[in-house]
């Protein structure tokens, strides 16, 4: 018998190293990439302080929706370990649905004005109830027909494959019913894009635009309000105590089949308030504009620690900052921002697989 024959433990031990290696390695490559990139930047700096200045504030309102958006896909995780892939789709449902409210409200005529810019702020309050209420609505109902049936399937992928699905009919069900061309949020006066707050500096001009300022403050607002129901209410610790332990929630009495819509409601209703701030702001959108903010949600979940409110917050923040600074500072394409993104998820991915502000698999308090 041969003496020096590998266990399974030595080969185990001998895996774990060269992941180990393979991150290091990885991780000094882009930490001298990145120093290198601020040396160019310091001694030959593209852009003014105006420049940097514009690119966080940019990057603040979308992180702002990010952070939302990615709130969903932890809450979710935390409760049944899945992604839920057709998040995305949600916010775009709930963004249609405020568009629907403000084209309405500015065809209701009111004298020589329309209700839209009559009654701008109830318009706007409106259009959020309408927003957040079919996504809450779709969420609600999307865990019942797509993700309730397989939650005890012995096929591991597929709730995976149930998400990514229900991701394509929603998509394929908004362009048939709201047809494929762009179309253009309607704001009330009060919050016309493009408008606001003008700083001069010495080498330009910033601009803080309306838009800008309601979706970063409300978004802001439902973060902090989240965070506190989580960890106040009752429906807020059952959701920590299933996430924690299913087995064990049950036992101590909470039904976990209403846990888990009730969590597909507070997700839905997050999604929705982000689509219609999405609207608000940028004003173009069509069936595909829950695609690629619903990813890079994911991207700031994962950023965070996938399954911690706290962490998808501040990822949803982090992303949405590096990918409005990012180009400048890398020296590359502005259409390349979306690279960016997807960069960060593989190096957080081989780096730090539990994130920024997540805690090992053995040792994780998820929401």
């Amino acid at each position: 018998m041969d003496a020096d024959k590998s266990t399974p433990t030595t080969i185990q031990k001998t895996k774990v190293n060269r992941i180990n290696w393979l991150r290091l390695i990885v991780g000094i490559c882009a930490g001298v990439f990145l120093v290198y990139r601020l040396i160019i930047q310091i001694i030959r700096p593209e852009y003014g302080p105006v420049y940097w200045l514009g690119f966080i504030n940019t990057g603040l309102i979308v992180g702002g929706m990010y952070a939302l958006i990615a709130i969903g896909y932890t809450l979710v995780y935390g409760v049944m370990m899945l992604i839920n892939f057709a998040h995305g789709d949600i916010m775009m449902l709930g963004c249609f649905a405020g568009y629907f409210t403000f084209e309405y409200l500015d065809f209701l005529t009111i004298g020589d004005s329309n209700f839209l810019n009559v009654y701008p702020i109830l318009s706007i309050i409106l259009a959020f109830l309408m927003g957040t209420g079919v996504a809450t609505v779709s969420g609600y109902f999307l865990e019942k027909i797509a993700y309730r049936p397989l939650r005890n399937s012995h096929v591991r992928l597929a709730p995976l494959i149930s998400a990514v699905g229900a991701s394509i009919f929603l998509e394929t069900a908004a362009q048939i019913m709201f047809g494929p061309n762009k179309k253009t949020y309607k704001n009330p006066e009060i919050l016309s894009r493009g408008s606001g707050l003008n700083i001069n500096m010495e080498d330009g001009m910033i601009i803080i635009t309306k838009t800008g300022i309601f979706s970063l403050v409300l978004a802001i607002l439902l973060m902090i309000a989240l965070y506190f129901f989580v960890q106040k209410t009752k429906l807020g610790k059952s959701i920590r105590a299933v996430s924690q332990d299913k087995a064990t929630a049950q036992l101590m009495g909470i039904n976990l089949d209403r846990v888990t819509s009730q969590t597909f409601l507070i997700s839905g209703f997050l999604a929705g308030a982000a689509g219609v701030m999405w609207g608000l702001h940028n004003g173009i959108f069509n069936h595909y504009v829950g695609f690629l903010p619903g990813i890079k949600a994911f991207t700031a979940a994962v950023l965070g620690g996938i399954g911690n409110i706290p962490g998808a917050m501040a990822g949803g923040m982090i992303l949405g900052i590096v990918e409005s600074v990012g180009p400048a500072f890398l020296g590359i394409d502005f259409q390349l921002k979306d690279v960016i993104s997807f960069t960060i998820l593989i190096l957080v991915l081989i780096l730090k697989p539990s994130g920024l502000f997540g805690k090992s698999a053995s040792n994780v308090e998820k929401v």
